[in-house]
């Protein structure tokens, strides 16, 4: 799928291109991915808006029934939130089950707190999923400088885990939780052939109000059941956040938070 030199060849890529077929589902359309989205209340406490009634999710967990090549690409800022840096060297480790995001509160410039709490997030999104801990990402959005309201996370994590499912519900959900100043969630699928396999890739984001050169204010989860090598996912990462959020920009402003991860589980069948 991959070329040797992180390079398609204009031809592969515009016959692969195509190809592609638009199908529900979202970040759930690729085979072995589940993910839940709940309210715990942190959105309110961060922003002063959110709702039991209405769609005003604000904790999420996006999880691969095995363990899936994952490659991140993150903020350039030289101040970055704690979230950033967990992630950042979990990511490095090359596999992973799962990512847990909260929205409403970026917990960023919260320091020595910050961190433990950030990586107290994967503590308890591990054990909520039967997993390792270094097998789980953490990702935050919203107010800064503000600490986590960690009871109301802990509690979001425990009635999240629960709910992960296959379906286009629940990534809808997860689309709309990890929102902030987003007027509209921004998800898709598609399908497409390597040799006799279909592989699916599936892609939520958030992020309106401040993007420029360097993403800004932008998160972003891709899951495709394609088989590719870490190393593989990471160059492909680097070249479509460079051709895409990379080259836009809105009103200048650069972020503490911004992630885009990847989630390769290799169920999709092709070699």
């Amino acid at each position: 799928m991959y070329e040797s030199d992180a390079r398609f060849s204009r031809d592969r890529w515009s016959d692969l291109k195509n190809s592609f077929r638009k199908i529900p589902g979202s970040i759930c359309a690729p085979r072995g991915f589940k993910c839940a989205a709940v309210f715990c209340d942190i959105k309110k406490l961060g922003t002063g808006k959110g709702s039991e009634k209405g769609q005003k999710q604000d904790l999420a967990l996006i999880v691969s029934d095995v363990p899936a090549a994952v490659a991140g690409v993150f903020t350039t800022n030289q101040v970055c939130a704690a979230p950033v840096k967990i992630s950042r060297q979990r990511a490095a480790k090359k596999l992973a089950r799962a990512i847990v995001i909260n929205s409403g509160n970026a917990n960023a410039c919260t320091g020595r707190q910050g961190l433990t709490d950030a990586r107290h997030m994967t503590q308890l999104a591990a054990k909520a999923l039967s997993i390792k801990e270094n097998e789980a990402l953490v990702c935050s959005t919203g107010r800064i400088g503000v600490a986590l309201p960690m009871k109301n996370i802990e509690r979001g994590i425990r009635a999240c885990a629960p709910r992960i499912a296959r379906s286009t519900s629940n990534a809808r959900q997860v689309a709309e939780a990890i929102m902030t100043t987003d007027t509209c969630r921004k998800e898709i699928a598609v399908e497409f052939k390597i040799g006799r396999s279909t592989i699916r890739i599936g892609g939520i984001c958030k992020g309106a109000g401040m993007i420029q050169p360097g993403m800004a204010t932008m998160l972003g989860f891709i899951t495709t059941d394609a088989a590719i090598e870490p190393g593989a996912l990471k160059r492909a990462l680097k070249i479509a956040v460079g051709q895409s959020f990379n080259r836009i920009t809105v009103d200048g402003d650069m972020s503490t938070n911004d992630s885009v991860i990847a989630l390769a589980n290799g169920l999709g069948g092709n070699s």
